[in-house]
């Protein structure tokens, strides 16, 4: 394959992250498809490396945890037994930082509990704080966050109920079908503030990734051929969120309200980043700290007279 110039990388690329589709980008660009294919997977498998040893040692106070159906090559409900393990549903699980709005930790796989557990435990060693964790209502939450956290969380679920609920009084149901007519808030674990118990952000999260990811959007024939394809597309996705994309109402990007950048990233820096042949060094088996929110570190630090005196580090 001749090597593309790094300014034709780039537009593809950004046409990519804007949800265009392979074809598309193909006719745009002048490139042929499968070409793009490569360098879109390269360039997504670099990104998932780049999460991974940026998305380090993080105070977050607020987390939303959230998972989105899409699915690769055919529908579950069209799979074969004969199919590859792979093939058919594909969910995507997240964990938001709400205030700075970044994603933190994500997996790509079916919606089983050996999944959750993953991302639980993956956000518990990019944390270095005791944090809020909301997430929806689907059960295997419960124990990941106790498996992973324990007692060091504050953990609460909140579950939407729809107009048909046989739970809902008579009131709600003069609303049309699909419409959530009431929600309850269960604290799990912890001493979770009530007034922040919300999935709200992620839930936002999701309608961006399905309207800006081609293979997200509903009723096209863009959908993930392959499921090596289909990560790094997500990879990609959300490292350009993370650090390329100006979030409208933090008017600056969620890395930079993280901490984790002083500036906005182009495409071009976001490729070649992904590109670096750096190592992530493994994640530890425990985070380094467990302060909570808002408590500062503090050092000792010996001057004249023999005297110590704390400052913060």
């Amino acid at each position: 394959m001749n090597a593309l110039p790094f300014e034709k990388q780039t537009q593809i690329i950004a046409a990519l992250t804007e949800g265009l589709s392979i074809r598309s980008v193909a006719r745009l660009c002048d490139v042929e498809r499968n070409t793009i294919g490569r360098l879109a997977l390269r360039v997504g498998e670099g990104c998932e490396h780049l999460h991974d040893r940026t998305m380090r040692g993080l105070q977050v106070n607020l987390i939303e945890l959230d998972e989105q159906w899409s699915y690769v090559a055919k529908k579950q409900k069209r799979v074969r037994q004969d199919d590859p393990a792979e093939v058919g549903d594909a969910w995507l699980f997240i964990a938001m930082a709400a205030t700075q709005k970044a994603i933190i930790s994500f997996s790509v796989g079916k919606r089983t509990q050996e999944n959750t557990y993953a991302l639980a435990m993956d956000l518990r060693h990019r944390i270095i704080n005791r944090a809020q964790i909301t997430s929806d209502g689907y059960a295997p939450y419960i124990g990941a966050v106790e498996n992973a956290f324990g007692m060091n969380v504050d953990y609460a679920m909140l579950t939407k109920q729809y107009v048909g609920d046989s739970n809902l009084p008579d009131a709600a149901h003069r609303y049309s079908p699909g419409h959530v007519a009431g929600i309850e808030k269960t604290v799990i674990r912890g001493r979770p503030d009530k007034d922040l118990i919300s999935t709200s952000y992620v839930e936002r999260f999701n309608l961006s990734s399905r309207m800006q990811m081609r293979r997200f959007t509903r009723l096209t024939n863009g959908f993930s051929k392959k499921l090596e394809n289909h990560r790094a597309a997500v990879a990609l996705w959300i490292c350009f969120y993370n650090f390329c994309r100006v979030h409208e109402t933090l008017r600056t990007t969620p890395a930079m309200a993280l901490g984790v950048t002083d500036h906005i990233w182009t495409i071009g820096e976001l490729i070649a980043a992904a590109l670096e042949p750096v190592d992530a060094p493994p994640l530890p088996k425990e985070p380094e700290t467990t302060l909570r929110p808002g408590t500062r570190r503090f050092r000792l630090i010996v001057g004249r007279g023999g005297k110590g005196t704390n400052k913060p580090r």
